[in-house]
């Protein structure tokens, strides 16, 4: 073996003095030694054996000639075993590249790969401080990194048709899961079904352009394993937050061969191809806040084994800090740990095509060694991805909160992200399940959550706007159950959130009761005509435009069956059409999707006198006259209208809409300000009448609970176009 360089960690194809072969470099600046293990493809054990070398930095590497694409590898480490120092090295135990582009091998129970002994992995009983390194070598039982032509793979994702252009204004986010919204689907091919391939269908593609979705967001499809306590119970991680490999696509969502690693690549940039061509982005739901070697009892796979003191945030005795509230968070003010999550969302831009990720718990990426770990939103890594020039121009969506301390910051992002807003979800909740809660919490909401978002230059596309998520209840059951069932989780049903602000609607569960079935449906269309037509990013849950039911499950993490697989053949065709229309009302009405902040009554800019300006957005209590602040706060109130003006920048307005929100009980008349409107949307009649609205003029009656939207037109100045706000 010559000696190693390290241009790149990870395994590389390179010539050396006109040889062909692959550079190996790892990084593990506290191992003693570093072995290269090479396999061939189904052996259980290595075939040689490589030391690699030291190269500085606390990089190992090695160039070894001969080698090609394809090759199966493994690493070992030696080095000290001090678990209270937090150093956990065993070379007996075979591990991963953490920069290995692709897997092979049985992944099912590797949750059980200690490296530490004990009489039952399932059921480790002896404190953590008397484990000794196990002995046995496991390599029988570890899959194998492989190695990858990465130009190759660069020059295939040239194929992929580009980004899509879209506005941010226009931006409606769809949340699914590859797997579950496809397995029942049956215009799939049953092959197909639950694949990359599946969402690449014509099916499903036309579905999704019919609601109106600009951007796909899908649930983790890194490499990810199945944890300890999930196989003890028969279950499996469905959701896939636990990843083993940031690099790969999860083999187990391919049509391909999972042993087949190309093709499933293959598969994966076929699906995001077809998205782009059919005007869909695509963003990834990633977790980089933990690893799948969950806490001490967990396995030791990769990160662990080579520098756990580096890889992970260290507490005290050898304990790594656990602001995920799954075992262990990443150590992100050390250089290669940051180097690793950004080589890694690289990849996915540029081997992929993606567009955009969705980080898990986006707090820990922020959390701050310098600061004693709290958050600091312009951290190493959160600043080194504003900066970057493959990664700024993509969307950057926070989950802005994790469990550790001080966790909950919506709205503490730096400008360029989008945040998902929990205070949108809540205060739209409320406002319409019978919950705590005032007319001023809804404005705010639906007016993009000012309060929280109106700062340092953001704008209000910055709050994705929800009702529900894959965490928590869908709509269906949202409005059909007062409590959690989450009995099949096996865990009693203590896990999953007890607040969800939820109705049954008189009875829980499933009922034949037609007045209950009434009721909730005039929910359901008012939550959803409520996200469609507030200020901000809406985002949708994949199968609430279906009506499809968990079963009262609020957690279904744990669930790969019929409880999250969607129902297709039970989906209710008038509310999948009331979506559509909504997504429809939302592009043809520049109020709906204001990109600027609006400025209200009396902030008109001085170059707008007020008798040629009227304010952008005025709110109107249920006697016509503007609202008071007692009128605001008041909690048995529940009708709210708003006057929005839109017109080209600096010239005459061009359009005035009128949103009505009426959750109180029974019918209400409301004044309507001078001249004729016309209805476009009312949500208890499921109506979204684009092409023949109905006239009223003076006023306008609500008869059931719901949202009405009624547009007047206003006169168009020469020269100029309405639609543009």
């Amino acid at each position: 073996m010559t000696a190693g360089t390290a241009p790149a960690l990870g395994a590389h194809l390179r010539q050396q003095a006109g040889i062909d072969g692959v550079n190996f470099s790892v990084w593990a600046p506290d191992a003693h030694g570093i072995d290269l293990c090479l396999f061939e493809p189904g052996a259980a054990s290595e075939s040689r054996r490589v030391a690699l070398r030291p190269a500085g930095d606390g990089l190992w590497a090695a160039f070894v000639p001969g080698l090609a694409a394809g090759q199966h590898y493994g690493l070992r480490a030696s080095g000290p075993w001090q678990p209270e120092a937090g150093h956990r090295f065993n070379p007996a135990r075979l591990l991963l590249d953490p920069w290995a582009l692709a897997l092979v091998g049985d992944t099912e129970r590797l949750a059980l790969q200690t490296g530490h002994a004990c009489a039952d992995p399932l059921h480790p009983t002896q404190p953590w401080g008397e484990h000794q390194p196990d002995p046995a070598d496991n390599a029988a039982h570890m899959p194998r990194c492989v190695v990858v032509d990465a130009q190759a793979e660069l020059s295939a994702a040239q194929r992929i048709a580009p980004r899509p252009a879209i506005a941010r204004d226009r931006v409606v986010i769809y949340e699914a899961h590859v797997k579950a919204l496809t397995r029942l689907h049956p215009e799939v091919p049953e092959e197909q079904r639950g694949t990359y391939a599946a969402l690449a269908h014509p099916a499903v593609v036309q579905h999704l352009q019919r609601l109106g979705i600009t951007t796909v967001c899908l649930l983790p499809v890194h490499q990810h394993i199945s944890e300890r306590h999930l196989l003890e119970r028969g279950l499996s991680n469905h959701w896939g937050y636990n990843t083993l490999n940031a690099f790969a696509p999860e083999p187990a969502y391919a049509a391909a061969p999972a042993d087949d690693p190309a093709a499933v690549r293959a598969e994966f940039r076929h699906m995001v191809d077809t998205l782009h061509r059919a005007g869909i982005e695509v963003v990834l739901d990633v977790m980089f806040n933990h690893t799948a070697e969950s806490d001490l009892n967990g396995p030791t796979l990769s990160w662990r084994g080579l520098a756990q003191n580096r890889w992970y945030a260290m507490g005290e005795r050898g304990v790594p800090h656990n602001f995920s509230g799954t075992g262990n968070s990443l150590a992100f003010s050390e250089p290669r740990v940051l180097q690793w999550v950004m080589d890694s969302l690289r990849w996915w831009v540029q081997a992929f095509g993606v567009d955009g990720f969705r980080f898990d718990l986006a707090v820990s990426l922020g959390r701050d060694a310098a600061l004693g770990h709290a958050f600091n939103p312009r951290s190493a890594l959160l600043s080194a991805m504003a900066q970057d020039p493959v990664l700024r121009s993509v969307r950057l969506i926070a989950e802005p909160w994790d469990v550790g301390p001080g966790g909950y910051h919506t709205g503490g992002f730096d400008a360029g992200w989008l945040e998902w807003n929990d205070r949108f979800r809540d205060g739209v909740r409320a406002f319409w399940l019978g919950h705590a809660g005032t007319r001023g919490e809804l404005a705010t909401r639906t007016c993009a959550s000012a309060d929280l978002f109106h700062r340092q230059g953001r704008l209000p596309t910055a709050s994705v706007n929800m009702v529900t998520a894959h965490d928590g209840f869908n709509l269906a059951d949202l409005t059909a159950y007062q409590h959690k069932h989450n009995a099949a989780n096996g865990e009693d049903n203590r896990d999953g959130h007890g607040h969800n602000l939820s109705a049954n609607g008189g009875v829980e569960g499933t009922t034949d009761d037609p007045a209950v079935l009434h009721r909730r449906a005039l929910w359901r269309r008012a939550l959803l005509a409520t996200l469609f037509c507030a200020q901000g990013t809406p985002q949708l849950l994949a199968g609430d435009e279906l009506g499809h039911s968990q079963q009262g499950n609020n957690n279904v993490y744990c669930q790969d069956n019929a409880i999250t697989w969607l129902d297709w053949a039970q989906a209710d065709a008038s509310l999948t059409g009331f979506v559509a229309g909504l997504a429809a009302l939302r592009r043809q009405h520049p109020g709906l999707r204001h990109a600027c902040w609006f400025e209200g009554p009396g902030d008109a800019p001085h170059t707008a006198p007020p008798h040629t300006a009227p304010p952008d957005i005025a709110w109107l209590d249920t006697d016509g006259h503007p609202m008071t602040p007692e009128a605001w706060q008041a909690h048995d109130r529940r009708t709210l209208t708003a006057l929005i003006t839109v017109g080209d920048d600096g010239a005459a307005p061009t359009e005035r809409l009128c949103v009505v929100w009426h959750a109180g009980p029974g019918t209400i008349t409301l004044p309507l300000p001078g001249g004729k409107w016309t209805v476009v949307m009312d949500s208890a009649d499921a109506a979204v009448n684009l092409d023949h609205p109905a006239t009223e003029a003076g006023h306008t009656t609500l008869n059931e609970t719901g949202v009405r939207v009624l547009v007047q037109g206003l006169h168009v100045p020469e020269g100029h176009s309405p639609g543009r706000s």
